[in-house]
């Protein structure tokens, strides 16, 4: 199998992978592959964007878009980790724009907002600019993981809590006869695979999953709240996944162990592959290699 096209502007179902790697950024030469960007990825149902979750790859997309980007913009936590949102400042095309809108949703409080803890994170001593004096408008929304949400406009999208420390969110997207699940940060259970999320995830044409260990890493890193491609595998051959994309990727795994880790993984499961930052998937389609996305240069 090939990996990753570019889809066409159109009533599809597509996804762009802003950032992949877990933890902490990575760069330098070992890394220029698969990226060393946290997690932030792009979902468009037809021209409808979503994106999930604002690690440091949320600034290479609102590069990449500049003006382009919609006047509000829905934007869903998994959770709360530094990794899923120390990018949120640096997210300048909306950020900056006071006839924009920023929407966050988050559901692993017990339908608490994000607000207080941005609130926290955002503040001296530790950054120099509280949320509540940036231009855009933020409207903070919670929720309960389990609960389906609903936007104004009639689209859906359906939540499930996560094996995680302090709990993590995942989501799943149907669009034009197309389904999309992201399943990040996840630790798996035993037995596995788990029921619940089985049934989640059943049928979808692509399953995004944190496999950030391999098999033999994760006994030491056992109740870390991450899993491995393994266990990804697993969990879609039991649920009938049509494709399986891998995030969260070691920020100490190179890219050469990538590769020979994806090659592993093909050879069980040929429609699955490693995330690379700056790549869109058309999901549901046939998948090949192509240049990743450029950006525009900013400060």
């Amino acid at each position: 199998m090939t990996l990753f096209t570019h889809p066409a502007a159109e009533d599809g179902l597509t996804l762009t992978f802003w950032g992949v790697r877990g933890s902490t950024p990575v760069s330098g030469p070992d890394y220029t592959e698969f990226g060393g960007n946290t997690p932030c990825l792009e979902v468009r149902c037809g021209e409808r964007l979503f994106l999930i979750d604002a690690g440091s790859g949320i600034n290479a997309c609102g590069r990449h878009h500049r003006d382009a980007m919609p006047k509000a913009i829905d934007l869903l936590f998994s959770h709360l980790h530094l990794d899923h949102t120390a990018g949120l400042p640096f997210f300048k095309p909306v950020v900056l724009d006071p006839t924009r809108t920023l929407n966050t949703y988050c559901g692993n409080l017990d339908g608490a907002s994000a607000s207080e803890a941005l609130d926290r994170l955002f503040a001296p001593p530790l950054f120099p600019v509280t949320l509540d004096i940036i231009p855009c408008h933020l409207a903070h929304h919670g929720f309960r993981a389990g609960e389906r949400l609903t936007f104004p406009d009639g689209t859906s999208v359906d939540t499930i809590l996560l094996n995680h420390p302090q709990g993590s969110v995942g989501y799943r997207f149907e669009h034009a006869g197309r389904r999309l699940c992201v399943i990040s940060d996840i630790e798996h259970s035993d037995p596995w695979p788990d029921t619940a999320l089985t049934d989640f995830v059943r049928d979808a044409d692509l399953v995004v999953y944190d496999g950030m260990f391999t098999e033999g890493e994760y006994p030491v890193c056992r109740g870390w709240g991450h899993s491995t491609w393994q266990k990804g595998v697993e969990l879609a051959q039991a649920a009938g996944v049509g494709a399986l994309a891998i995030i969260h990727l070691h920020p100490c795994h190179t890219d050469a162990m990538l590769r020979s880790v994806e090659a592993d993984m093909q050879a069980v499961m040929p429609t699955a592959f490693i995330a690379r930052e700056r790549q869109s998937v058309a999901v549901g389609e046939p998948v090949r290699v192509v240049p990743p996305l450029a950006l525009a240069r900013s400060a």
